[in-house]
């Protein structure tokens, strides 16, 4: 009996170095994890990340740190490589199962350290546009511009160009007018130009281009291209002034925008039948 205990005693005594380094190892993960996890969250927190993601990508940090200490700790006294193999079937085949969903899991955390948009911005994605409802880590919600609400995976969003219309400071618009072949186009231009300086947001800097573009069935077909300024505008109001001022332009100094004309020609052999 007492042989039995001295042996038992003997071999705690030669385990106590790597139980208190496995200790050790454990303690300092748990520190380790804490501070990684409070540092994560203050960085999303500056991207103005959601309270649902920052806490789980916080908690998802926190314990596989954790878990991963636990294991060096365990190989101190025994093989863990069976054991990990193991885990490495069980999740290869978990993955497998759901790829879809880590897949625009692994989207999503991507989305949101790079930021291409945020909630409130305004993007086109695809053959959507509208503006940026929610983001979630599997997927974006966002709200087109006549209501719908479109759910999206954000393995698509990565997967597709985004265009992040909010983040421009100012944006091009072009707007085609036909005008009467009779019309003098230096006057045009000049009726184009007065016509843009009361849109709201215009801006002198690029300045408004005028090109002729071509010979329609009863027109000329001129574009006009100018820029505004977002802060000040946008791009619906823009647009709408500009028409509006166009056509009160060409009023007033008598210019046409001609309609569509059909010339019917009666062959002779016709007439007479």
């Amino acid at each position: 009996m007492i042989q039995t205990v001295e042996f038992l005693w003997r071999q705690f005594l030669s385990l106590l170095p790597n139980l208190a380094f496995a200790i050790l190892i454990v303690l300092a993960s748990i520190y380790l994890a804490k501070w990684l996890s409070r540092l994560l969250e203050r960085a999303l927190m500056r991207r103005a990340a959601s309270v649902e993601i920052t806490a789980l990508l916080s908690m998802t940090t926190r314990w596989t740190l954790i878990v991963l200490g636990v294991v060096t700790a365990l190989q101190r006294f025994f093989d863990v490589t069976a054991f990990l193999t193991g885990l490495g079937i069980i999740g290869f085949s978990i993955g497998f199962a759901l790829q879809d969903i880590l897949k625009n899991f692994a989207a999503g955390v991507i989305l949101l350290l790079q930021q291409p948009f945020k909630v409130g911005d305004s993007i086109e994605i695809g053959s959507f546009s509208g503006v940026v409802h929610t983001i979630n880590i599997r997927t974006t919600e966002l709200r087109t511009f006549d209501g719908r609400l479109v759910i999206i995976p954000n393995a698509d969003l990565l997967a597709n160009t985004i265009i992040n219309l909010t983040r421009a400071d100012r944006r091009r618009i072009d707007i085609q007018v036909g005008v009467d072949y009779h019309s003098d186009l230096q006057q045009v231009q000049r009726a184009l130009l007065t016509a843009l300086q009361g849109v709201p947001g215009v801006l002198a800097d690029p300045p408004a281009t005028i090109v002729s573009e071509t010979f329609g069935d009863s027109a000329i077909q001129l574009r006009v291209y100018f820029w505004i300024d977002l802060t000040t505008s946008n791009l619906l109001e823009a647009r709408d002034a500009a028409v509006k001022n166009i056509k009160a332009e060409f009023e007033r100094q008598g210019l046409q925008i001609p309609y569509p004309i059909t010339t019917i020609i009666l062959h002779p052999s016709m007439s007479s039948a």
